[in-house]
């Protein structure tokens, strides 16, 4: 550990899914990625982060904790709807015990999922009494990670900003979201999908926003163009400052050529019992209607270009994590080497990543992390660990530049999400952001409860169809039915509520119905849109 670092290296982890809520049936598979990033992800990095704490190892992370996500950790229905996902794990995993009893091999890999299934009822349950955001929050609190938030449904702003309105609303609700689990107002926001306009920063301003992060051309196709390009933040003239991801230090992480996530001894995600065990044996697990799909034990490693796939070995893989978290390590000690020498403060290598890499889609991507924070605790090196907040505290002086329009999406601007497949969703959204800043501004003093909880429901409907998520799923092909139906959903609940107000005929059982099955931000005023 370095008392005097030559630089920074500031690793930010965007934990976010889309609202899925669907108190009417448990027959909607789409809940499950909730219940997948708890036991692969959320989990997993909380268990590191105690081991950390509990050998007194000092380090630094930073999470957008997304308000969508926040609802759904918070939420008793989904809370029970994992106990019952991790039992039903539990008795499969119990199931695989006895039937790979002749394969050694295989039938330790059984008992390591008997055991790691197990574990996630008891540390879920007893543990964290089922509520994870205080276990993150407790890591906040005790100074290691900074937490900052997100657009309230994950809306894309460029794609928002024809209203200005609506972008403002995604940034108040996020805002009061946070303040809500952790108490305090946040200090950073990742921009939904990175995607940055201008027009956002006096509305980032007006919440008390004090950095973003940003993709690395937000950053290096500023307005003039940044001196030290990455390795240090700008400050708009706004006066927000933004953060730009390193692409070195990226690469080696998430390059699914080249990056460690490839390693042939690492879990092959794509080989799993959902899909190879017998069908009448796997039947009681997949889908209601009978449909194959991930079970999450999987028994098989990379092993390389080939689909005879070998056997998944959990001590090679962690072999695999320690040698890679090390050249990891070394590899920053070169880069900031060769920074430090033409910059007058010291350069800070921003690496953001989706939360979901780390557990989810790489298996061993928690233990890496747990892994290199020991290393650069204990090692001597010329970095040290920071959160964005921390570096604006040591080095508020910055230049002054306008970041680029942009985003972290396929070549970086907007593409994913308005292209031919999806762009027919986007004028609903449009009309529907205008016809919610009228009824903000029509019903501004408002008294009859009922249509308050009608506007109120309004406000919800259009931000969850503002979710991204639609669109970006639309483009990749995945789930696609569900992704339409939730646009469609969402647009036509907003517009039938819209009638229904200016009619003064509002239908309270289907208020009723929409907003138990919609039932995020419960302290959501519409009065944000005036």
């Amino acid at each position: 550990m370095n008392k005097n670092p030559k630089g920074y290296v500031s690793f930010v982890l965007h934990a976010h899914l889309p609202f899925v809520h669907h108190p009417e049936s448990d027959n909607y598979l789409e809940e499950e990625w909730l219940f997948e990033a708890i036991s692969e992800t959320y989990i997993p990095l909380l268990t590191n982060f105690k081991k950390l704490e509990e050998e007194e190892v000092d380090f630094r992370i930073t999470m957008s904790l997304t308000p969508p996500l926040l609802s759904m950790l918070d939420s008793p229905l989904l809370q029970r709807k994992y106990i019952k996902y991790l039992k039903k794990h539990i008795e499969l995993c119990e199931k695989e015990v006895i039937r790979t009893k002749d394969n050694k091999k295989i039938n330790a890999l059984s008992n390591y999922y008997l055991d790691r299934y197990t574990s996630d009822l008891h540390i879920f349950k007893d543990v964290y009494d089922c509520n994870l955001i205080q276990g993150f929050k407790h890591f906040q609190d005790i100074g290691v990670l900074e937490i900052i938030t997100c657009g309230a449904t994950h809306g894309y702003f460029p794609l928002l900003y024809v209203n200005e309105k609506t972008i403002r609303a995604q940034i108040a609700v996020g805002v009061q979201t946070y303040e809500k689990y952790f108490g305090k107002k946040p200090r950073g926001i990742w921009l939904p999908e990175c995607g940055y306009v201008p027009e956002s920063d006096k509305y980032l301003k007006e919440f008390g926003i004090e950095y973003i992060i940003t993709e690395s051309h937000g950053i290096l196709y500023a307005n003039p163009t940044p001196i030290y390009g990455t390795f240090a933040p700008i400050v708009s003239h706004g006066g927000v400052v933004a953060f730009g991801r390193d692409l070195e230090s990226s690469r080696q992480v998430w390059s699914s050529v080249c990056g460690y996530p490839g390693d042939y001894n690492y879990r092959e995600f794509y080989r799993d019992i959902g899909y190879d065990a017998d069908y009448d044996y796997i039947k009681p697990y997949i889908t209601y209607d009978g449909v194959r799909v991930n079970t999450g034990i999987k028994y098989h490693r990379i092993t390389g270009q080939t689909d005879n796939k070998d056997i998944y070995d959990v001590r090679w893989a962690m072999d695999s994590a320690e040698k890679q978290a090390g050249h990891f390590f070394d590899s920053r000690e070169k880069q900031i080497n060769n920074l430090a020498n033409h910059m007058q403060t010291p350069p800070i290598v921003l690496c953001p990543y989706d939360a979901e890499l780390y557990g989810h889609w790489w298996y061993e991507g928690p233990y890496w992390l747990y892994i290199l924070f020991k290393k650069i605790y204990y090692d001597e090196c010329n970095f040290k660990l920071i959160t964005p907040s921390e570096y604006i505290d040591k080095y508020p002086d910055m230049q002054v530049c306008t970041p680029c329009r942009s985003s972290w999406g396929k070549n970086g601007y907007s593409e994913v999400w308005i292209n031919e497949l999806n762009d027919y969703a986007i004028r609903h959204l449009h009309v529907c952001g205008d016809r919610m800043v009228e009824l903000a501004n029509t019903y501004a003093n408002e008294t009859d409860k009922t249509k308050i909880f009608a506007l109120n429901q309004c406000a919800r409907e259009l931000l969850l169809a503002q979710s991204s998520d639609w669109n970006f799923i639309i483009t990749n092909g995945t789930m696609v039915d569900y992704a339409k139906k939730r646009t469609k959903d969402h647009v036509g609940r907003f517009t039938k509520l819209y009638n229904q107000i200016k009619e003064d005929k509002i239908d309270e059982e289907f208020l009723e119905d929409i907003a138990e099955k919609d039932s995020i931000f419960p302290d959501i005023d519409y009065r944000i849109y005036c």
